[in-house]
């Protein structure tokens, strides 16, 4: 699937904007055919908060014509560490308006709409439709599913990410008939969000430059794509991968489906959640028939040991080959997320033995 941009008069960057942005169209890759793709671009933002912000500033200073922001929040205090867009001053102030006055300010060529409301889907659809990319900054998992299953009717691109703590995601889905949202992530998993674990204010300006090059690349149609790919940054380690997905099998690749209702889960009968508790008493009992693998980098897992090997993700593939067949093998984690990832990859290796993926309580 290309990119494809509606155009209903001839795009031209005026002489004031050339001037402007320069310093991009002068990179070969770009071009002023890439500035014109930029500025005929339509572009909606899903969130303006934490990621929004940085994704929505560098966007508009980089010309891309319209962009939609949706957001039914408020400014509240607690994100003026992150949210580096607002100030105090506007604590109280609709997100959606308030980026919409200071992007507006920041770039009067880029056309900007507040849309302040809840993406659900009552309206998901017709707000989607008008644009030609979106671009996910949402916190919650239900915007995140919809999102991706309203993009992948639409045949829309989606860039996504994500942060918790320390640790950032960036992919990008339904690119090109590629994966989509529900191939890397089949079902929703229950989780802390910043709001309870936290998070260092500046990973989402890491996490949300990376979201914004995504987006400008799938426009200008240059560069690698992180489609089938999830990129996975640890701020506290400085550790920064890439892992490979492909499209699920239950997704058939084609143009349309006809209802979201139609959207299959793919099957993960090869993966099973176990509950710490369940582990725990395993180990109390005294089994030797698990074979227990953290998958948390080496600082977390001396600051919090509760047994096993110390494999961090990043070195799972590497290591399967010494896996024991005739054990369980589990894998382990804080939130879960690297645990299943590290479930995922035994199951795609061919693995016959049976995995189970245990996050921290």
């Amino acid at each position: 699937m290309n990119l494809k941009v509606q155009r209903t008069e001839i795009i031209t960057v005026e002489l004031s904007e050339r001037k402007r942005y320069s310093r991009q169209i002068i990179l070969p890759e770009m071009g002023i055919s890439g500035q014109e793709k930029l500025k005929a671009a339509k572009v909606l933002m899903i969130g303006a908060g934490g990621l929004g912000c940085p994704v929505l500033q560098y966007l508009v200073a980089a010309g891309v014509g319209t962009i939609g922001i949706v957001d039914d929040d408020t400014v509240d205090v607690t994100n003026l560490h992150r949210q580096i867009l607002y100030s105090a001053d506007d604590v109280g102030k609709g997100k959606a308006e308030t980026a919409v006055q200071k992007l507006t300010a920041m770039n009067p060529y880029v056309n900007l709409k507040a849309i302040a409301v809840r993406l659900d889907e009552s309206n998901a659809a017709e707000i989607i439709a008008g644009y030609d990319l979106v671009i996910d900054g949402s916190d919650n998992f239900p915007t995140r599913y919809l999102a991706n299953d309203i993009c992948l009717e639409l045949n829309k691109p989606l860039v996504f990410g994500s942060i918790l703590r320390f640790e950032g995601q960036v992919s990008v889905f339904n690119y090109k008939g590629g994966p989509t949202y529900r191939c890397l992530f089949p079902e929703a998993e229950e989780g802390d969000n910043c709001e309870v674990a936290g998070v260092i204010g500046i990973l989402p300006g890491i996490i949300g430059t990376y979201m914004a090059n995504e987006a400008i690349k799938i426009i200008c149609e240059i560069g690698e794509i992180l489609s089938g790919k999830l990129l996975v940054l640890n701020a506290l380690g400085n550790t920064n991968n890439i892992f490979s997905f492909s499209r699920s099998s239950a997704f058939p690749v084609r143009e349309k489906v006809e209802t979201l209702q139609a959207v299959p889960k793919p099957v993960t009968n090869k993966i099973e959640e176990m509950f710490l508790e369940d582990l725990e008493s395993k180990l109390e009992s005294g089994t030797d028939d698990l074979y227990l693998i953290d998958v948390r980098e080496n600082y977390e897992f001396e600051e919090d040991f509760i047994g096993g090997l110390n494999i961090p993700l990043p070195e799972i593939p590497e290591n399967i080959g010494a896996f024991p067949a005739n054990k369980t093998i589990v894998f382990y984690c804080t939130t879960g997320k690297r645990s299943r990832m590290a479930a995922t990859l035994l199951a795609k290796s061919g693995f016959e033995g049976q995995s189970f993926w245990v996050k921290k309580a």
